[in-house]
């Protein structure tokens, strides 16, 4: 297997936590500039990314080094439009590991105090380098 895993340092375990704050929606931020849409409030894309970075934050300390995850599953609900100028606070809480396979569930605040997006997102454990390779060996391959 090309992307073999490494002893992880320490447990990842249900119920622990990491998170990851925008301190302001900027219009790079917005569903008109990524082009998911055409308003200036902060995009769907750019929340998914948010929770996924609190979800990275939520193992980086319990990887050996040369480990990374990358994400595989995204299923999540936006549930209100937030404005630019607001911050957002992601938080990703380990629901399950299974293998290398690892299952969170992830909000979104905004500085309103409102909720604006919840649910699963799932990430795999694996070898970096291995990773990077077998991707690139993909293209060489004419993969595309």
């Amino acid at each position: 297997n090309n992307c073999a895993i490494l002893p992880a340092r320490s447990r990842m375990e249900p119920g622990k936590t990491g998170q990851a704050v925008l301190a302001r929606v900027t219009e790079q931020h917005t569903a008109a500039a990524v082009e998911s849409g055409t308003v200036a409030v902060f995009a769907t894309p750019s929340m998914i990314a948010l929770m996924e970075k609190a979800a990275v934050n939520a193992v980086a300390a319990h990887l050996e080094p040369g480990q990374t995850t990358v994400g595989t599953t995204v299923n999540i609900e936006h549930l209100a439009a937030t404005p630019v100028g607001a911050s957002v606070t992601a938080t990703a809480e380990i629901q399950a590991v299974e293998g290398r396979k690892i299952r969170f569930s992830v909000t979104a605040s905004d500085s309103t105090g409102q909720e604006i997006g919840r649910g699963v997102h799932e990430r795999f454990i694996l070898s970096a380098e291995k990773f990077l390779a077998k991707a690139n060996a993909r293209l060489e391959q004419g993969v595309q």
